[in-house]
């Protein structure tokens, strides 16, 4: 009975305290909040006499919204700015979709003074359509004199994102597209890209096509075209090098270790003597038998075969129209072979687990340096990528 009261007490503490910051974002005047709280308790059950208070809410609450955004609208008429467009555009469109969230919970009954909730609704229909065309034509006119005037890919960029909104909001208007694609491609980035190769080391082809292979690192970047082949017919902005400048590889070597192992391990059995001499038997006659312990040893011989690879590299960005070098940084990685296996002499019981499975393994071809280098070059290709995806052109 108990826990039950505390169950009644704590939802009632939840459901006063959900009312209670819907009340606080209504006298703060965030309706959008307390209209949003509100729609959402009462689309669980809208006719439950606690959710009451929401419903006085949600009515005072949109009245209040209507209202104000209806006055500002009325105000970015008169001031008559053409920069007030997208606002007098999106307050239409938010009063319609307030409504369009209210009036599928219609009717909303007030017990109390006996009544259904009142939501003055309007057509806004007109007026969005109305203050859609004025911001279309306003985008369009103004991406149009950033495309004539243009004095910076960023302004080029700029005129992208006002056709961009205006293909959203109304496609197909004009010729929107081909704009788009003219300011796209002139607000690109273009990056040629090239190795060089400082080292007395051969780089593997492979590793070169990887590095160069930037549809495989999974990069993003809308206005940045990097070219592994260069095209005569683009005028390159920037370039990046990736220049080699030390690839070192050891020796092939092979390190011996030896251990010796001794321990005691059971070798049969023999029968229990008394001190008499005689065979001791247990209680059914049998005769008792113990482990006969050995002490046994084994001489282990360990191999382990190593040889590594170290690249130092250094990346970095020129400003073709200056020839200034921008940025650069510093690319190191390694790559380290290395294979044990083993052999002995002796008595391999002496031999912990770990060591006997090594017993199981032979020795095995070194890999090439050629493959030594595209094994370090795997992690250079990831510093690479996140170099690229750190350095900014703007």
């Amino acid at each position: 009975m108990k826990k039950l009261l505390l169950l009644i007490v704590l939802v009632m503490l939840v459901a006063c305290g959900g009312v209670k910051k819907t009340q606080e974002a209504l006298n703060s005047g965030n309706y959008a909040t307390a209209m949003s709280k509100a729609i959402t308790e009462l689309s669980e059950n809208k006719t439950k006499k606690g959710h009451q208070d929401y419903v006085l809410l949600l009515e005072s609450a949109f009245q209040k919204y209507s209202k104000r955004e209806l006055e500002r609208i009325t105000f970015l008429k008169k001031d008559g700015n053409p920069a007030n467009y997208e606002a007098i555009y999106k307050g239409y469109v938010q009063l319609k979709n307030w409504q369009e969230r209210i009036e599928p919970l219609l009717p909303l009954p007030i017990y109390d003074e006996n009544r259904d909730a009142v939501f003055s609704f309007r057509n806004y229909n007109n007026d969005i359509i109305a203050s859609k065309n004025a911001l279309s034509e306003y985008l369009y006119a103004n991406a149009g004199q950033l495309l004539e005037s243009a004095n910076s890919k960023a302004d080029f960029r700029q005129a992208y994102n006002e056709l961009a909104y205006l293909e959203e909001i109304n496609p197909g208007y004009g010729d929107t597209a081909p704009k788009m694609e003219e300011a796209y491609q002139k607000g690109l980035d273009f990056v040629k890209v090239e190795i060089n190769n400082d080292t007395e080391q051969v780089i593997p082809r492979r590793l070169e096509e990887e590095l160069l292979d930037f549809n495989a690192y999974g990069l993003n970047n809308f206005w940045t075209q990097y070219h592994a082949r260069p095209l005569k017919s683009v005028a390159y902005d920037y370039a990046m090098n990736v220049d080699f400048k030390e690839i070192n590889i050891s020796p092939e070597q092979v390190n011996e270790r030896q251990i010796t192992k001794e321990r005691q391990v059971k070798d049969g059995y023999e029968y229990l003597y008394d001190q008499e001499g005689n065979i001791v038997k247990d209680s059914l006659g049998n005769k008792i038998k113990i482990d006969r312990m050995v002490t046994v040893r084994c001489d282990f011989y360990q191999f382990t075969q190593f040889k590594s690879a170290q690249i130092g590299a250094k990346v970095s960005f020129t400003d073709l129209h200056n020839g200034q070098v921008i940025n650069s940084y510093p690319l190191s990685s390694e790559f380290i072979f290395e294979h044990i296996y083993a052999n002995f002499d002796g008595d391999r019981r002496a031999l912990d687990n770990d060591l006997v499975r090594l017993l199981n393994l032979g020795a095995v071809p070194f890999p090439t340096n050629e493959q030594m280098v595209y094994d370090a070059g795997e992690d250079l290709k990831l510093r690479l990528k996140d170099v690229i995806r750190r350095n900014s052109f703007n």
